[in-house]
């Protein structure tokens, strides 16, 4: 049977294709070794999973916040989702006041959604019509009293990055923790946990990493995670005698068994990432949103939101038509080019009001590494159709 076409733009919901290396240690896992992590008799089996484990954490450690980052302080989880819960459920109090910004993810505004119903106090900070948090903005509410502050780095909706270098050194100075989502930006940005001071990094394995789904993960910094409850308590493989949930790290925050096939999988992305070097990534990535980005502008009847150069931005494009619903035009992509996009609201309603994109949402295109420029002209000449076809 022959293998139906597609072009895949999608790489802010999820990057594909993964390196070959991931789907082959993910099957190597199961197959050929396969023991639980801390849960056997200390065969060779148990010991190759413990140093899987480690090794992992202790690459993430790096990753994240430099050679000298403790690896215990890594803590793995199903997805960044999961991480942003256990961060603010686990730190949060009724009477605590709490800040984010207007172009959250659902993964940072439902929980605190929830807090907000519990007695905590939450703010949204309005960002501009490009996504950009103002420092001044940041700056005017840590000076009306905060107990932490949560964003993403980068936007899941178009692409607009928050500039650290400006927005951490005011939560350090008000000596409030910042909580970062870097859902978009890691494997793709230089992300530096400790320059930033960061109270906890959470993070995804399966997109800019090119990990597998079903991974992620929090680097904590030691204070912040022990004034943090854990979510879920359980077997951990240690403390055995104890009936209450170690309060140690890893073991605090990691009752149950991990995903161990999935972190095979996430090991071998990050030997691979670390072959590749991730300022290769970006520019590669950059060069592909660069011509994506001026074929845009170039089409009539079509509307981008968010920044309109690569300054500050991510490769990944928020655009509508004047006369076509993005569900629509998404389906006539797929059906009529091969094409994979995301139409709608992208779990993100707050950033698409910022942006004026609420509540129809938008088309979002999403090219990644493994993208070429044909794939890109492709794209551009179907939105042209597209744009011509239903041009008033």
């Amino acid at each position: 049977m022959e293998q139906e076409r597609s072009l895949y733009l999608n790489n802010a919901a999820t990057s594909w294709p993964k390196p070959r290396c991931v789907a082959e240690a993910m099957s190597a896992f199961l197959e050929a070794r396969g023991a639980n992590l801390a849960r056997g008799s200390a065969s060779t089996r148990d010991l190759d999973t413990l140093d899987m484990v480690t090794t992992c954490r202790l690459k993430i450690a790096a990753f994240f916040g430099g050679p000298s980052t403790d690896p215990r302080n890594v803590t793995f989880t199903a997805n960044v989702t999961e991480a942003l819960n256990i961060v603010l459920k686990g730190f949060l109090k009724p009477g605590m006041r709490a800040a984010t910004s207007s172009m959250e993810h659902n993964a940072v505004m439902r929980p605190l959604r929830r807090l907000e119903s519990e007695g905590v106090s939450v703010t949204v900070m309005p960002c501009t019509k490009e996504g950009v948090l103002e420092p001044h903005t940041l700056e005017r509410e840590l000076g009306k009293g905060l107990d932490l502050v949560v964003f993403t780095h980068a936007s899941n909706v178009c692409g607009t990055v928050q500039d650290l270098d400006l927005l951490a050194p005011l939560c350090n100075s008000a000596g409030v923790p910042l909580v970062l989502d870097t859902a978009q930006t890691a494997g793709v940005l230089p992300i530096d946990a400790a320059r930033w001071n960061l109270a906890a990094c959470c993070f995804t394995g399966h997109k800019g990493l090119m990990g597998p789904q079903g991974t992620g993960g929090i680097l904590w910094r030691e204070d912040f995670a022990a004034a943090c409850r854990p979510l879920i308590e359980g077997g951990t493989g240690s403390f055995s005698h104890e009936e209450v949930q170690p309060s140690v790290l890893p073991d605090k925050f990691e009752a149950g068994t991990p995903n161990l096939p999935g972190l095979a999988g996430l090991l071998a992305s990050l030997n691979w990432l670390e072959e590749k070097e991730v300022e290769t990534i970006r520019r590669r990535e950059e060069e592909l949103g660069i011509r994506l980005l001026e074929g845009l502008l170039q089409i009539p009847g079509i509307r981008l939101y968010g920044k309109r150069t690569m300054r500050g931005r991510l490769p990944v494009f928020a655009v509508n038509f004047e006369n076509l619903d993005n569900g629509r035009a998404a389906l006539e992509l797929a059906d009529r080019w091969g094409i994979e996009t995301r139409p709608g609201l992208h779990c993100a309603p707050a950033a698409h009001k910022t942006l004026g994109s609420f509540p129809q949402g938008a088309l979002r295109i999403a090219p990644g590494f493994f993208n070429t420029e044909e794939e890109i002209d492709l794209c551009l000449e179907a939105l042209r159709v597209l744009s011509r076809e239903h041009h008033p």
